[in-house]
């Protein structure tokens, strides 16, 4: 009887163990046994500076003057920013400004539109 668990990618039954590793012959995924369950990592929330929930897409609007490194000019309170894009780290949004460019924001500078 197969004890171990199913593939997390494409929860195929037939995993089998090698050395530390686990491996799904169908989709060729490679887990860790110890590896942290998909639905912890889906967990994280990035919330905004009132508490709205923020997704992929959305458009906010900065609630503070942010200097930018390196240069003489500020984003200014009110900047609106459209289709963001929420990533890992400690700036956690990825977006384009008009006459700025790329940037990478903290959501709690923003707030949902």
């Amino acid at each position: 009887m197969n004890t171990l668990p199913p593939c997390p990618k494409c929860h195929s039954e037939y995993t089998y163990e090698d050395g530390a590793m686990l491996i799904c012959p169908e989709c060729a995924h490679e887990w860790s046994r110890d590896a942290a369950a998909p639905e912890a990592e889906a967990a994280r929330v990035w919330k905004d500076a009132n508490g709205n929930v923020l997704q992929d897409g959305d458009s906010v609007v900065l609630v503070k003057d942010l200097k930018i490194k390196g240069s003489s000019n500020a984003i200014k309170v009110g900047t609106k920013v459209k289709n963001i894009r929420l990533i890992e780290g400690d700036h956690d949004i990825d977006c384009k400004i008009d006459g700025f460019g790329a940037m990478q924001l903290k959501s709690e500078y923003v707030k949902k539109v």
